[in-house]
């Protein structure tokens, strides 16, 4: 797995959270476990990963975030259609229930 993603969850209303990781798996095992209980992200019951891209560094990484989050909603939209038209949670292709064990 490449060092760094940008990743995109979302929750059954389809709001959107962008942000970086360097443990993809791990990270999403954390939104859908409310592992932060004051987050946003667990207030709003975030817990599908709907897009994900691989970056190089940290460095472009969070550059990448800041660009998608500056992006209307539907520019965000049309990138996440683009890999996941079904709105499928992508974070099925990982053993989540093996992390943090």
């Amino acid at each position: 797995m490449p060092d760094w993603y940008v990743y995109i969850v979302s929750n059954n209303a389809r709001t959107l959270y962008t942000g970086i990781t360097d443990d993809l798996p791990k990270r999403v095992k954390q939104h859908k476990d409310r592992t932060y209980d004051n987050a946003f992200t667990a207030r709003y019951t975030f817990n599908k990963l709907v897009y994900y891209e691989p970056a190089a560094n940290k460095r472009s990484a969070a550059l990448r975030e800041k660009r998608i989050k500056k992006w209307p909603r539907a520019k965000r939209v049309d990138l996440i259609v683009s890999i996941n038209p079904n709105w499928e949670d992508l974070s099925q292709r990982f053993d989540l229930g093996r992390l943090l064990q």
